[in-house]
């Protein structure tokens, strides 16, 4: 589904109820994976923030293997110890990535300005994180981390300044008050699992999920 292209009725935001048709993808036997109908969407309802903890808990793996060994392609993990980490890019890594969303951009039906047109973040985000069966050290694929680089530029602060509030967001804020990863795996390469996204949530006295 390309998010981006969503406008007028078929746009939708987090925490939204939507409804589409889909259709399964020949080649892609996952249980999660659909490929959706993006004219046929329709938001419904919002979800309330009282009623989110108690509908993500039944998709909170203990662990990526725990999660494979029940068939998922997606999950949600409460990460142990996190950490936050940023590491500067080559100039060839920039590059690289720079002609990959031009090559991706040019491949699709229409092609995307958008993305062609996308300056990737000279920085390399990542999490070292453990879950149940030991440590991981991920790329982090969720674009709003890369967004947040930009946009704080874009309000005026330095680069340093921007550094460091990323870091104290996802090291500082985020684990005080809790969050939740989105990880998934690839239809190609099913043992390989993905950093898809970062979930805020806030955590009660009791320690259950406020989301």
């Amino acid at each position: 589904m390309r998010f981006r292209h969503l406008t007028g009725e078929n746009a939708f935001k987090r925490w939204d109820w939507v409804e589409f048709r889909y259709t399964p993808p020949p080649h892609d036997r996952r249980t999660e994976s659909c490929r959706v109908h993006e004219e046929s969407i329709h938001v419904i309802d919002h979800m309330p923030r009282s009623k989110r903890s108690r509908f993500l808990s039944p998709f909170i793996s203990r662990s990526i293997s725990d999660a494979a060994n029940r068939g998922n392609s997606l999950s949600l993990l409460h990460p142990i110890r996190p950490k936050f980490i940023i590491k500067s890019k080559s100039p060839q890594r920039i590059e690289r990535e720079r002609e990959a969303y031009k090559r991706a951009a040019s491949q699709l039906t229409m092609f995307d300005k958008e993305l062609a047109a996308i300056e990737p973040s000279p920085h390399d985000f990542r999490f070292q994180f453990e879950d149940a069966d030991g440590r991981h050290d991920f790329a982090n694929a969720d674009w709003e981390v890369h967004a947040m680089y930009w946009n704080g530029l874009k309000r005026g602060q330095s680069e340093a300044e921007t550094l460091d509030w990323i870091s104290n967001t996802f090291n500082e804020d985020y684990p005080k008050k809790g969050m939740l990863f989105a990880v998934g795996n690839q239809a190609k390469r099913p043992q390989t699992w993905q950093l898809l996204g970062v979930l805020r949530v806030d955590l009660d006295t009791q320690g259950t999920l406020d989301l």
